[in-house]
């Protein structure tokens, strides 16, 4: 059962940050399927007065392309709306004057092009999939080790994360692997760095307490938003584990069986 203090923060809501995988949609073969309820959901908080906005890690595909394929799966979305890790690289890069090695997924690697990668003195790794081979993983090794003061991005820091045919390993544990190896930490871009909230915030141009946070993953999302001053909602699909419910760490301020409900929940409480 939800927080009633959170359905009572619903008041003086002004925006909500949504996750994607897992909240809008599960991926896999095809591009994966919507969840049942989600798109209508969008649907319904677009044609409130709350704004709304889009968090995510993905980092298999250029916002552009992912967009096009939720668009495909009737959600009422844009670029402009979406929040993800390479862009927010991308100008860090450029920012600090690094040249990365990129270990990421082939579909990400567009969103580099405006990046010099010559010389690298630093790496970048994202959800690379099947490109985190042993050789891979070797070769992004071998450029941190060499370096006087090694500087390695992960885009990301989760654990895993759910496809059609189940739970499938997320970057954090490669990122694990390379701060293990190098003696290093890595500097995560996305969530569930208060940086990569507080852009979202900026960008609707609202405060941490105006503004609610829903998602399936109780760390990075949940959690995440939280420590940004957010209220975070966690729902029961995705990679959502009955054990979140319990989590030591972390405690959701509401915690619901779907997107759907959720968003039925809030406008009720406002009086939609």
């Amino acid at each position: 059962m939800a927080d009633p203090g959170w359905l009572g923060a619903c008041q003086s809501l002004k925006g909500v940050v949504l996750d994607m995988c897992g909240v809008l949609y599960d991926s896999g073969e095809g591009g994966g399927v919507a969840i049942p309820g989600s798109v209508e959901a969008v649907r319904k908080l677009k044609a409130s007065d709350l704004q709304l906005r889009f968090c995510t890690n993905e980092t298999q595909a250029t916002r552009e392309k992912f967009v096009a394929k939720l668009q495909r799966m009737g959600f009422d979305i844009s670029v402009s709306e979406v929040f993800s890790p390479a862009p927010a690289a991308v100008a860090v890069l450029k920012e600090r004057g690094l040249r990365p090695h990129l270990l990421v997924y082939d579909d990400l690697l567009p969103e580099f092009d405006s990046v010099n990668k010559t010389d690298p003195n630093c790496v970048v790794i994202a959800d690379a999939a099947e490109n985190f081979s042993y050789h891979n993983l070797n070769e992004a090794f071998r450029v941190l080790i060499g370096l006087e003061k090694p500087v390695l991005f992960s885009l990301g820091q989760g654990r895993y994360y759910k496809e059609t045919d189940g739970l499938k390993l997320d970057v954090g544990v490669y990122m694990k692997a390379l701060e293990y190896a190098c003696d290093l930490e890595a500097e995560v871009i996305g969530k569930p760095s208060p940086m990569f909230f507080q852009a979202v915030l900026d960008d609707m141009g609202i405060r941490p307490q105006e503004a609610l946070m829903i998602g399936d993953d109780l760390v990075n999302d949940v959690g995440g938003a939280q420590r940004c001053g957010m209220k975070g909602v966690q729902v029961r699909t995705g990679k959502y584990r009955p054990s979140d419910e319990r989590h030591p760490t972390v405690t959701a301020d509401g915690t619901v069986d779907n997107l759907a409900q959720a968003v039925d929940m809030i406008l009720k409480q406002r009086g939609h």
